[in-house]
């Protein structure tokens, strides 16, 4: 049998799913939150802020005029917003290329700006999962993976918990309505080998655990 041409291909998957698999949910991160959480815009706003204050100061303590204290507040400015529109256009970039797929049997994250790639994890392979929810909503999903496999951690990135280096997780990120995505996914695995419990766990919003064993959200 051919492969089926990309037009005909599920949304963000790398083939039809097999039979007794259906989809059960299909998202991509919210690019603001994406901006503020992974890429960090506050931290590079208070850091241009503090480079604008010891610009002022170095100023004024070496007697510059105010136009030229002026045209050096200017230029700093001018060096955050270049810096704060790339983290934006780079986090809207990310958001509409990236697909996460939830099926009954595994997540598959469709990822990659530039030169996109496939993560299928299964269930059998997910040994726990947490989610933490921000005040507007939004939220993310790290994945803690059992056995052997391994993930490069800069080929996951941003879809990865912050430093776990060593032993990567996947983590869908800046998810819309995260609490609901968690529930869905506590059900799915709960269905398996992970233990019919971490649905109702997931159900409320105090507790983040989602299997057997947590990967608390960074």
């Amino acid at each position: 049998m051919s492969p089926a041409p990309d037009d005909q291909l599920p949304r963000g998957l790398p083939g039809p799913l097999p039979e007794g698999e259906s989809i059960l949910w299909q998202g991509a991160p919210q690019a603001r939150a994406l901006a503020r959480r992974a890429l960090h815009e506050r931290l590079v706003l208070l850091y241009f802020l503090g480079a604008a204050c010891f610009v002022a100061g170095i100023s004024w303590s070496r007697g510059r005029s105010v136009t030229e204290v002026a045209v050096a507040l200017g230029l700093t400015a001018l060096a955050c917003l270049a810096v704060v529109a790339i983290i934006r256009i780079y986090a809207a970039l990310v958001a509409r290329t990236t697909v996460y797929t939830l099926t009954t049997r595994r997540i598959v994250m469709r990822i990659g700006v530039a030169w996109p790639i496939t993560v299928n994890l299964p269930h059998a392979e997910i040994a726990g999962a947490a989610f933490r929810a921000d005040p507007d909503g939004t939220g993310d999903i790290p994945v803690a993976l059992g056995g052997e496999g391994r993930l490069a951690y800069f080929h996951l990135w941003p879809h990865a918990r912050p430093w776990r280096v060593g032993r990567p997780e996947p983590m869908l990120r800046a998810l819309p309505e995260v609490g609901q995505v968690a529930a869905l996914l506590a059900r799915s695995l709960g269905s398996g080998p992970l233990g019919r419990a971490a649905a109702a766990r997931a159900d409320s919003a105090s507790a983040p655990d989602l299997a057997r064993h947590p990967a608390a959200a960074a």
